[in-house]
């Protein structure tokens, strides 16, 4: 791969996965409208994913922290709660049970936990739907149009103050629909769970921060999905330096990405990029009779 190329992807992959303006979607377009090929190759497509997953990581580590050891916390009292209960099959005791969701982390792991559900089960059943969509300008303009009237709706919205302590799992697995239902082309999936989340009452930092944080799972998901077609083959082919710098890219993009939205969040300025997303649907849909 082109060096160049590398770090011209590292920076759309940075871009497009954090900011509301559709990865997929402006792929789809580049790919149909402008005829340029910017398939990279599996190996370089993972490693980009990794490079945001970093960002991601970066931007929020004393949350993901708490979450990783709170997470273990609740497997040790689960396992705990369930030696109690079949030990007193054999010895007539008091059973003495441990509050699981005993702090605000515990329940911030367990609601991305709910959120995940939908949105896995969402990305597995309808996967060949979502990539035939893409072969098409209609569905990725109209999902842009769409994502534009999402925008504007986080724009006006009244957010909340629901945070971890507050929040529901009825609104977890609401915004794990929206997620999954967000991997179709050209509907943004920062965009679509950020507009979720205040819609459910969730306050404006903590809704980018619940928005990011439960794109880890569904990161890793998709690319264990895409693992199951890797070739040992494609590590021997590959251009480790290009393929270096573009993660790393992508990592430092997304990280300032991330960042800037928690800023354009607290400002209500999303309506700069539903004008974009507007525009660009249209430009798209236009194309997809015109072409």
């Amino acid at each position: 791969m082109e060096f160049f190329k590398a770090i011209i992807m590292g920076i759309i992959q940075g871009l497009a996965e954090f900011l509301p303006i559709s990865s997929s979607g402006h792929l789809a377009i580049m790919k149909h409208i402008l005829h340029i090929d910017l398939d990279t190759g599996l190996l370089f497509d993972v490693l980009l994913h990794f490079g945001t997953l970093i960002a991601i990581f970066a931007a929020f580590w004393n949350d993901i922290k708490e979450l990783i050891i709170e997470g273990f916390k609740i497997m040790g009292d689960c396992i705990h709660n369930l030696w109690e209960l079949v030990s007193r099959a054999f010895i007539k005791r008091e059973i003495r049970y441990r509050k699981i969701l005993s702090t605000p982390y515990r329940r911030f792991v367990m609601l991305i936990i709910v959120s995940t559900i939908p949105t896995a089960f969402i990305g597995y059943v309808f996967q060949d739907a979502i990539e035939i969509a893409g072969m098409t300008l209609l569905v990725p303009g109209l999902s842009l149009i769409l994502t534009s009237v999402l925008l504007t709706i986080a724009d006006r919205i009244n957010a909340g103050n629901k945070t971890e302590e507050s929040a529901s799992f009825k609104d977890a697995g609401i915004i794990g629909i929206a997620q999954g239902i967000a991997t179709l082309p050209g509907l943004s999936r920062s965009g679509t769970t950020i507009t979720a989340c205040l819609l459910c009452g969730f306050n404006r930092e903590y809704a980018v921060r619940y928005s990011f944080i439960m794109s880890i799972p569904a990161v890793l998901g998709a690319v264990l999905l895409k693992l199951k077609d890797f070739s040992v083959e494609e590590i021997w082919q590959s251009d480790y330096y290009a393929y270096i710098a573009g993660t790393i890219v992508a990592g430092i993009v997304g990280y300032i990405c991330i960042k800037t939205m928690l800023i354009i969040v607290k400002g209500k300025k999303f309506i700069g990029f539903a004008y974009y997303c507007f525009i660009i649907g249209i430009i798209a849909v236009i194309s997809h009779f015109v072409i």
